[in-house]
């Protein structure tokens, strides 16, 4: 099977606000356009890609193009006052002879190989393919702000790129629509004036097109932390962990109530969000901390993850301990804590175990907790 791909990139950008070609703005560190190219540059397939796009923006698509596709044979060209006069141009430039025709917007950055192999797969058998998602909303007609119809919805389809087609049939049908005048907004649309039937292969949702700045999807920084603790087991104390009260003949020994797991937590977070540890937040020298709730305090390094603009992703939690056994509180545990960190208990895990009788934790000395959390930064 040979392949020639079309890429449409000769967008001004308006409807982005930007200063330039929407294709050339940095999604993941990288132009929009490069994550196509890329895409198409290891299908052994393709044999020839034509890049059409602007002349102010010619030597820079032309870079991308080079280094992204070095193994093919390609060509930037310049298109025209609208998508289909552009589309056009990129196919009159084709020079291989490949059988099949892929047509694609730049602006589609999220296409994978996988999808354009199933439109390619259809094309054998109706030679006119395209990608289409069922809508997921409503569909109103609305003339002068007043709805005149509702279609149905289950048989509306948002058409997507690429659009895959014989290459004998897609020239002629284009031919004769610049012809005819005719004026279209996809490649199908051509075929279906034309008077060939466009059989439609469900796309991706992910497939977008970057049409308006809330299309390009915003970075996001993680960040994980790790926190430990440990406190002594000590007679007519309450034994507290995560905030929950749990009967045994000692507690733990501390400053505050020596709420071993929720000290690791608060920990754990302050280390994602380079905070410090507790120590210095809450130093045990400070009297106001005399028997202190622990999950008063969580509460507090809530409100900086907040300030400094945190979300919690999830956390997983060990606690070790000898005695009590745990399994009974657990679930009072992560309910305690998601109520308090305002998140699903899904995203909490919560392990306990023994050391086996080993160490200080196996004589029944103390609990030690771990905790790891992962941060979104908003």
């Amino acid at each position: 099977m040979s392949v020639a791909v079309v890429l449409a990139a000769a967008g001004s950008g308006s409807r982005m606000g930007a200063p330039g070609n929407k294709v050339l703005l940095s999604l993941d560190g990288k132009p929009v356009l490069s994550h196509s190219l890329d895409c198409f540059s290891v299908m052994d397939e393709v044999c020839e890609l034509v890049v059409v796009t602007r002349e102010v923006d010619r030597q820079a698509v032309s870079e991308l193009v080079h280094q992204a596709v070095p193994d093919k044979k390609t060509q930037v060209v310049l298109g025209g006052a609208s998508r289909q006069d552009s589309v056009y141009l990129g196919l009159l430039a084709l020079t291989t002879p490949a059988e099949w025709i892929v047509i694609h917007d730049g602006a589609r950055p999220f296409i994978t190989p996988g999808l354009v192999r199933k439109g390619l797969r259809a094309a054998q058998e109706h030679r006119a393919v395209g990608i289409a998602v069922p809508v997921k909303d409503t569909i109103k007609k609305v003339q002068d702000g007043f709805v005149l119809e509702t279609p149905d919805r289950a048989e509306l389809w948002a058409m997507q790129t690429p659009q895959i087609f014989a290459r004998d049939l897609i020239l002629q049908a284009y031919a004769w629509a610049q012809e005819e005048g005719l004026s279209v907004t996809d490649d199908c649309s051509v075929l279906e004036a034309f008077g060939h039937p466009v059989h439609i292969v469900p796309g991706e949702y992910a497939n977008i097109k970057i049409t308006t700045p809330d299309d390009l999807p915003q970075s996001t920084a993680f960040s994980v932390g790790f926190g430990y603790d440990v406190h002594a087991l000590a007679a007519n104390r309450p034994l507290i962990l995560g905030g929950v009260l749990i009967p045994h003949d000692k507690g733990l020994l501390g400053h505050s109530d020596a709420d071993v797991l929720t000290h690791a937590l608060m920990d754990a977070l302050l280390g994602a969000m380079g905070g410090g540890d507790i120590g210095e937040l809450f130093p045990d020298t400070d009297p106001k901390y005399k028997g202190a709730c622990s999950i008063d305090l969580l509460k507090q390094v809530l409100v900086i993850m907040e300030d400094r603009q945190f979300t919690l992703g999830n956390l997983d939690i060990t606690v070790m301990a000898e005695k009590p056994k745990l399994k009974t509180w657990k679930t009072s545990i992560k309910s305690k804590l998601a109520q308090v960190l305002a998140i699903e208990e899904s995203q909490i895990n919560l392990k306990a175990t023994t050391t086996e009788g080993l160490g200080f934790v196996g004589r029944e000395e103390g609990i030690a907790a771990q905790a790891v959390v992962l941060l979104r930064s908003n």
